[in-house]
């Protein structure tokens, strides 16, 4: 009976150690590292962003490796990223993996195993800016796997080290990145080819975030919307020139910079049916502007104002501005942002932006409305010291217009 009772106590043992291997099989360990995802034209005297990179590489004295395969001029790029690290106190050092690195073998040298081995034992590595297909040209073999530096990569970032990217460096850290695609308008007219337009990129940050750069400045983020729809995505995250997104190891989102970052979620998201390939047209995106020091937990959809703003929330029953809002040009530079924090602190309940072609483009009578609406759970939060707000969830519905061509003057 003691056998009996003993073999069966193996078997328990047995079992359980198979489901607790499947369950780390399934479920591999979360990297222990940072994400710095900059959203380009990070300037030389940003300290803030620099500094932070610095710490999390290790502090003074921290080996940083620095990747300018997306640059066209890699040597004068890696060149400058390294004294610039230096300036503020790393130890950079530049890895010669590019495409476009003259008498270069860069396949040779993306599986080199003493130069994949500087890489895995740096605190942290930065990817520049250029062109993202010639960084996943340069650390993925033909057949798609990874090089020896990719996986140098991944397990120090795995150990706890810091990977840093700005512009192009910032499209690869989500598991699909834009490649080549048409205009923002463009691509809300005719959508987006997958595998040209759109394109495999790292997966840094996880298979569950999508990644957009220059967003401001360039109203990237209507452009995030049917890229996201096709591929799946729920979160996005666009982020504005010379300014960062660091992201903990906890899922933990913080801005800082000279700007900040647009949240788009489409978990409520109510595409609206038409032809295949047809102008976009959507409802309930869920819009929300993280300023600098703003925090958004990715694990449970939770915002953190700046310390500035956490005790200013924007009273609805005081509303500073009491004018219909309203921007013929939603893609602006920081259009989208300036008419969402204008309708938080307003007596409007929506705002609409358009947003139109040259009558010499094509389909020139095809325009979009994109028209913002605050909901129950909408806030806004201002500093009292920059006057800068942070505006969470609102409503956003976009809809195809017919522009009326030509347009005549009024008489």
């Amino acid at each position: 009976m003691l056998r009996v009772v003993h073999l069966f106590k193996h078997a328990l043992f047995a079992l359980a150690l198979l489901a607790s291997q499947s369950l780390t099989a399934a479920e591999p360990a979360r990297p222990k590292g940072s994400l710095v995802i900059i959203g380009g034209a990070l300037r030389a005297d940003n300290a803030a962003v620099w500094e932070r990179m610095v710490q999390l590489a290790g502090g003074k004295g921290a080996r940083i490796a620095v990747f300018a395969s997306a640059s066209a001029s890699p040597e004068k790029a890696g060149k400058f990223l390294v004294e610039r690290f230096n300036q503020y106190g790393a130890r950079a050092f530049f890895v010669p993996v590019a495409v476009r690195l003259s008498g270069i073998d860069y396949q040779a040298a993306a599986d080199d195993p003493a130069l994949a081995a500087q890489v895995r034992a740096a605190g942290g590595a930065f990817f520049a800016g250029g062109d993202q297909g010639r960084i996943t040209r340069a650390l993925r073999r033909q057949d798609g796997s990874n090089t020896r530096m990719l996986d140098a990569l991944w397990d120090m970032y795995r150990r706890g080290g810091m990977l840093a990217g700005s512009s192009a460096g910032a499209a690869i850290m989500s598991s699909t990145m834009f490649g080549h695609p048409k205009t923002v308008l463009a691509t809300l007219k005719h959508g987006l080819d997958d595998g040209k337009e759109i394109a495999p990129g790292l997966g840094f940050i996880g298979d569950d975030v999508f990644i957009d750069q220059h967003l401001l400045v360039r109203g990237r983020f209507a452009r995030m919307v049917p890229a996201m729809l096709k591929k799946g995505y729920r979160l996005g995250l666009g982020i504005d020139e010379n300014t960062a997104l660091i992201v903990g190891p906890s899922r933990d989102v913080e801005v800082v910079g000279y700007r900040g970052a647009l949240l788009v979620d489409l978990s409520r998201a109510e595409p609206h049916d038409g032809p295949q390939g047809g102008p976009l047209s959507v409802g309930n995106v869920r819009l929300s502007y993280l300023d600098n020091g703003d925090r958004f937990n990715l694990a449970t959809q939770t915002f953190t104002p700046s310390p500035d703003k956490r005790d200013n929330l924007v009273d609805p029953a005081r509303p500073y501005y009491r004018e219909p809002l309203f921007s013929a040009d939603i893609l602006g530079n920081s259009t989208v942002v300036d008419l969402m924090a204008k309708l938080i602190d307003s007596d409007q309940l929506d705002a609409i932006g358009l947003s139109l072609d040259s009558p010499n483009g094509v389909q020139p009578d095809l325009g979009f409305e994109f028209k913002l609406t605050r909901t129950a759970d909408s806030v806004g939060y201002l500093s009292p010291l920059t006057e800068q707000y942070s505006v969470y969830n609102l409503r956003l519905d976009i809809r195809p217009i017919v522009v009326q061509r030509p347009l005549y003057l009024y008489k």
